[in-house]
């Protein structure tokens, strides 16, 4: 199963993971790549993967390359606004853009992060 990792983290996290997985590759690690993309803060994650963008990458989960048209009647909403959904779902690297349409060529999502109370 193909699973794509949303992780909240700072750059030099993401800069820290990337030197440890090379270090390890260095010493004859086998290192998997690890499909993810990173949101530096819960609100942008949110501003990017609210609720009706979230219900279009679950529409499109396992399905392979679809026509926007198609998204939208899979998801009950007007196909201009489906198209803006994606384009910020392409633009934020959760979405594919191919010549046979849009794809989320993952089975599904993972969330990796944690929620804290504030101090």
């Amino acid at each position: 199963m193909r699973t794509l990792v949303i992780r909240l983290s700072s750059i030099a996290d993401a800069k820290a993971r990337f030197v440890n997985a090379g270090q390890k590759a260095l010493e004859g690690v086998v290192v998997p790549a690890t499909p993810s993309v990173n949101f530096p803060s819960y609100d942008d994650m949110h501003r990017v993967l609210a609720p009706p963008r979230l219900a279009i990458v679950t529409a499109m989960a396992g399905q392979g390359p679809l026509a926007i048209r198609e998204v939208a009647r899979r998801v009950g909403r007007d196909v201009q606004a489906v198209h803006k959904d994606v384009t910020t779902l392409v633009n934020a690297g959760v979405l594919d853009r191919t010549d046979a349409g849009v794809e989320f060529p993952y089975d599904q999502l993972h969330f990796e992060f944690d929620v804290n109370a504030a101090a």
